[in-house]
Formats: structure tokens, sequence, C-alpha cells
């Protein structure tokens, strides 16, 4: 089963297949979407998109975090949850460290077509964007699981627009 790992919180979005350049169709890859083709092939258009509101989400749910002067309150509030149940036993996950990680992308390395090499693109000065990533760190006596803010704000998202 591809999605086994699914109770550990990290769902890697698997209805992307993250085929950035490649165009095959996932609709015949077994996982389940009960997607019209054109409404398919349409997501992946908006995918990008996506990622961009993703990351501007984020980037408003970290900076409120921030200037929070009760941190506590602000998590209450935003619904992200105190308690998470866990994936091995009967003891429920605790959450204990909310972790800031700011990463400036200086540039971009892919696969180049046909070669070994990457083809790297360092980013002019003007370009480097800084981005703060958040995650909840959750614990219970055998057990530590991480739950990016973007996954969350993601899970959120879908209950919104039900």
């Amino acid at each position: 089963m591809p999605h086994d790992h699914a109770p550990h919180g990290h769902h890697h979005h698997h209805d992307h297949g993250h085929s950035h350049g490649h165009s095959h169709d996932h609709a015949h890859h077994g996982h389940g979407h009960n997607h019209a083709h054109g409404e398919h092939l349409h997501s992946h258009m908006h995918h990008e998109d996506e990622a961009a509101d993703l990351q501007v989400l984020a980037t408003q749910f970290i900076d409120g975090f921030m200037q929070a002067s009760d941190k506590t309150s602000y998590l209450k509030l935003a619904g992200v949850p105190f308690e998470r149940p866990s994936s091995t036993g009967p003891k429920s996950l605790k959450l204990v460290d909310v972790e800031l990680k700011t990463e400036w992308q200086v540039g971009t390395a892919s696969p180049s077509f046909g070669s070994r090499e990457l083809s790297y693109l360092p980013f002019p000065g003007e370009m480097v964007r800084e981005r703060t990533n958040m995650s909840l760190i959750y614990v219970s006596m055998d057990e530590k699981s991480v739950l990016d803010i973007r996954d969350f704000l993601t899970q959120r998202k879908k209950e919104i627009d039900q």
C-alpha cells in the first residue's frame, strides 16, 4: 500500500505525484483518484499556484505566531491540535515544540537532460527569497512526530473548502 505512512502526519501530497516536467497521466497509477480527466489536468496547472498560496498562508501564520504575545492562544485559535492520536499505541502525542526554520533559496539545481551534471542556476541577489517554515513537534513516551505547518494548513483548507 503506498499510503502506509499516512498516520505520521507526513502527507506528502500524493495527489500531485511531483511530476514536474513529466507529462505522465496519473489517472492510471491506481492512486484511486476519481477525478474527471479534464479536472485532473486542470489541477496540475494550478499546482504551482497552490504551492505559492500555501507558502503565503504559511508565512502569514508564522508572522502571526511570532508577533503573538500569547503563543498558546494563537495556536489554539488557529485550530492547531495540542494532542494527536498516536500511530502506534493508545497514548496520544502532545505538542511540545514549535520549530521555525528559515531558508534562503539562492539558486536552483536540477538534473539536466541526458547528462549526469546538474544544471545549476545561482540567483542574483534580488531574486533570493527568504522562506520560513514551521514544524510542530509532538511527543509521547515512545514516539516523536513532526507536523509541517504547510501540511496542517492544507488539511485546514480542505476542511474549510468542503
